[in-house]
């Protein structure tokens, strides 16, 4: 009865929002299935984290001392000191992507390049804002739609806001549905959504399948050195699924894997999200930028597709511009469903995929040019 009056009386009105935002989070998780696996872990270990004197994050014990915690233990582990648990999750995206439909189309890779923008111009309105620079730059790649990598560059910037960034990327990859269409309804008209594409894909071979991810990583490396670990251990997992000889390691790294490594990410995060660095003004900063950095993002995608337009007879429907970003493959979903409502003919999903992966290594290369680019300033 002690101890429970004690916690009472210790917990603040900025824990209590933390366990609101963890129920919301919970809520969004269960009911209405967003990033389940990712937003369920996330919010509950921001009730966890925020209940007074529990003993899963590093607790000052009188006549003890400080007393490690779980949570603590495992973000210092695994992502602060080694960043593993992020760059683990990506064998297991890599193994889950088939790059068959960019490689019969290979133009797509322009839109996962160009569906980047919005995270630039993202880093220069939050340093505007007056956001540090490592901080920025961790808020910009928000626009990726890339958990991972939003939580892997937050950390080696040591951004001062990992959990409120993780929250924002993982937030809206699961409103993808939602906000997609309403940024793409504001660049394109009823005609642009309703141009048809023909697809008539050509044959891949399996030897262009296992040479594409060799290839990927060795141009990101000399372009891009700070993407390797990032480029690399997707590429790797594409390698596993690709080479036919790893059936039951594939599919492990797809499963088993890829769940327990996003399982203890999500709840991971969470040490974080602790309420005295989680509740303030600029946390509600950094979602408002993150959604501007998605905004943006989609809609460069839709632009440029625009743009290519004007320079080819086969027309592209903007809408797989918007492709582009890294939500895979829930953005390729939404474009094809839109597509749909506009023509019930109009199959556009296997050009949507095909940009769509496309983004999945734009986002990786994009954060490793941050990753070099950033250091360099501040040095």
């Amino acid at each position: 009865m002690e101890f429970l009056i004690e916690g009472f009386a210790a917990t603040t009105w900025q824990q209590v929002v933390m366990y609101i935002v963890g129920a919301l989070l919970v809520f969004l998780a269960i009911k209405k299935k967003m990033e389940p696996s990712l937003l369920l872990p996330m919010g509950f270990g921001a009730i966890l984290v925020n209940i007074p004197f529990n003993g899963a994050i590093d607790q000052m014990m009188e006549g003890i001392g400080n007393v490690p915690g779980i949570l603590d233990w495992l973000f210092r582990v695994g992502i602060e000191a080694s960043e593993a648990m992020p760059l683990l999750l990506f064998i297991g995206i890599g193994a889950m992507i088939d790059f068959g439909p960019l490689l019969s189309n290979p133009k797509l890779l322009l839109f996962g390049a160009a569906a980047q923008w919005g995270i630039f111009g993202t880093i220069t309105l939050a340093c505007l804002l007056g956001f540090p620079l490592q901080d920025a730059a961790s808020i910009g790649i928000i626009g990726a739609a890339d958990g991972p990598t939003s939580i892997l560059v937050s950390q080696v910037l040591k951004s001062n806001f990992v959990g409120p960034i993780a929250v924002a990327a993982y937030s809206y990859m699961a409103l993808v549905p939602i906000i997609q269409p309403m940024a793409i309804k504001l660049v394109t008209t009823k005609k642009e959504r309703s141009i048809r594409m023909s697809y008539n894909p050509r044959s891949v071979s399996q030897t262009s399948k296992i040479l594409f991810p060799i290839i990927v990583t060795v141009i990101a490396g000399y372009v891009a050195p700070a993407s390797v670990s990032l480029v690399g251990l997707l590429m790797f997992g594409n390698l596993i699924r690709e080479c036919g000889v790893l059936g039951s390691l594939s599919d492990t790294a797809q499963t088993a894997l890829a769940n327990l490594i996003t399982l203890l990410l999500g709840i991971t995060v969470a040490s974080t999200m602790k309420a005295e660095a989680f509740v303030n003004w600029q946390t509600l900063m950094i979602m408002g930028l993150g959604l501007v950095a998605f905004v943006f993002d989609t809609i460069a995608g839709c632009l440029f597709a625009k743009l290519l337009n004007l320079f080819t007879k086969n027309k592209i429907n903007p809408m797989v511009g918007a492709a582009g970003i890294s939500a895979f493959p829930m953005s390729a979903r939404v474009i094809q469903k839109m597509g749909q409502a506009e023509d019930p003919q109009n199959h556009l999903l296997m050009h949507a995929i095909g940009a769509n992966v496309a983004g999945q290594i734009g986002s990786v290369i994009a954060g490793g040019v941050i990753l070099g680019l950033v250091p360099q300033f501040l040095a």
